[in-house]
């Protein structure tokens, strides 16, 4: 993702052994913008049967440290994410040959 000229957000859907059981493109935004909501995230996440989540989007610029944005939607979905029992794990950022989490940050 690391490459890509537009920011994608994507989930990765996991079982109760934190195995992968299903993945999705959420959103494709622009040069270095996105907006996802709270039902695009785990609506595939109640389909699916998923026990916890990791979100995982690209900054085209390279750096991988959170913008604000990044940081108050991985506060939204964490919250959302604990009204649904199903835990956000991490929001991994991926930028040129590194990549950060919102999660900890």
């Amino acid at each position: 993702m690391e490459n890509l000229q537009k920011e994608h957000v994507r989930a990765l859907y996991l079982d109760s052994r934190y195995k992968l059981i299903y993945e999705e493109t959420l959103s494709i935004g622009g040069l270095n913008t996105n907006s996802i909501h709270p039902r695009e995230v785990f609506k595939p996440a109640i389909e699916h049967n998923a026990y916890a989540l990791i979100l995982i989007h690209n900054h085209p610029s390279g750096d991988p440290n959170p913008s604000a944005e990044d940081l108050a939607t991985t506060a939204m979905l964490t919250q959302a994410a604990e009204l649904l029992s199903i835990p956000l794990l991490d929001h991994v950022i991926i930028g040129k040959n590194s990549f950060k989490s919102a999660k900890t940050a």
